[in-house]
């Protein structure tokens, strides 16, 4: 029997009972996302309600890329941990958490420093990729390889009170569309830097997590080609249309990234310790 006519059973029918449902999900959309891979980058403020949340619905296999440790200036926002977990690895911490939500997924932890030597190897495994980092190295590095790849990004971004979210599937467009080259260092602060409204983590990672299910269910209209823009403090929502940029130096007509480079020094970065994940 193939993973695609397996049935569910009693008890899954129980737990996904919402999807099932659904008439754009059903039995057969519940078994999509049970075979799906997402992969996670970074299990801070926006990996930790997009884990959640896919975990909740039953997406198959979830891996999840972080080095860190929990700090107890994590828990304002990063819902994946809990104060007994402040010291420990943060893969560690949020494997736990999301197999006490759902122990049906698979749950796989790359505890490294995402790089150019490792980046294609975890990201070929996967169907889809969820940016989670705030660091500008680590987001052309994910963009690059996924477009390499030819995987979809779900990619998301927060500060303070504003975030944005987007998805970039190869041929029609990148991040470097949308940001050509990185800014000075030290020109944008991070959030250690200027602070960022907890909450708001959630609302931006969990609009990444739906587009994602979208995505492995193959219904609705994605963010493709559109950046939504999302003002906390007035609670309003923009959009801006996104295209093709074709002098992008990836994607476009005649690219000149061809394969990965070093992102420390394309953002202007001193050193390796200086880059992390939310």
């Amino acid at each position: 029997m193939t993973q695609q006519s397996r049935p569910l059973t009693p008890d899954q029918v129980k737990r996904y009972s919402r999807h099932i449902i659904m008439n754009d999900v059903g039995s057969s959309g519940q078994r999509k996302l049970m075979e799906s891979k997402a992969l996670i980058i970074g299990a801070g403020g926006l990996g930790s309600p997009a884990a959640v949340y896919l975990s909740l619905a039953g997406v198959g296999t979830v891996g999840m890329v972080d080095f860190d440790v929990v700090e107890l200036s994590n828990l304002q926002r990063q819902i994946l941990h809990h104060t007994p977990d402040v010291g420990r690895p943060k893969l560690e911490s949020g494997k736990d958490n999301l197999l006490a939500y759902n122990p049906d997924v698979n749950v796989v932890l790359h505890e490294v420093r995402l790089e150019s030597d490792n980046a294609i190897d975890i990201i070929s495994q996967y169907d889809l990729v969820i940016n989670g980092a705030d660091n500008f190295a680590t987001r052309y590095l994910v963009n690059d390889a996924c477009y390499l790849l030819n995987k979809p990004l779900v990619d998301g971004s927060i500060l303070i009170f504003d975030g944005q979210a987007t998805v970039f599937i190869p041929g029609e467009g990148c991040y470097r569309c949308l940001f050509p080259s990185p800014p000075p260092p030290g020109m944008v602060p991070n959030c250690a830097e200027a602070g960022v409204l907890g909450a708001l983590t959630g609302l931006v990672g969990s609009i990444q997590a739906t587009e994602a299910l979208k995505y492995f269910l193959g219904i609705g209209e994605s963010l493709i080609s559109r950046l939504l823009l999302v003002d906390a403090l007035s609670m309003t929502f923009r959009e801006v249309k996104l295209k093709r940029n074709p002098q992008c130096p990836l994607c476009g007509d005649n690219p000149t990234v061809t394969e990965l480079i070093d992102y420390e020094i394309f953002c202007g970065l001193g050193s390796p310790e200086e880059m992390g994940v939310i």
